[in-house]
């Protein structure tokens, strides 16, 4: 494993309201070259405080492989592609990966100014 001195990859977390929801996300935001790679993991259940009240659901779970100078478009994407009033984006930097991994990742993703 590489050392990876560019702090700007991320691991972005989002999640979406059913398996065909995160699908349409994941496909849109990948064409877009605003992620390399959005895995799903569906089945998984989110307890969460919303307006006043303690709330359940079942959800899908995105994970995004990005450039975190992405993330405000992503955001913006989110906010236009999502069915959730305020949909999570919470990113973790990539701190060590494997280079040709890494080097995949940026060339899959496109520079902010494109």
């Amino acid at each position: 494993m590489a050392d990876n001195s560019n702090a700007d990859l991320v691991v972005a977390f989002s999640t979406a309201s059913s398996p065909e929801e995160a699908r349409r996300i994941a496909n849109a935001l990948v064409t877009e070259q605003l992620a390399a790679c959005v895995q799903i993991v569906d089945n998984i259940h989110s307890t969460y405080r919303w307006q006043g009240g303690i709330r359940s659901a079942a959800e899908s779970l995105l994970l995004l492989k990005t450039r975190g100078d992405l993330l405000p478009l992503i955001e913006s994407r989110l906010g236009e592609l999502h069915s959730y009033e305020l949909p999570e984006l919470v990113a973790v930097p990539i701190g060590q990966g494997a280079r040709p991994y890494l080097d995949w990742l940026l060339a899959s993703t496109r520079l902010n100014d494109r």
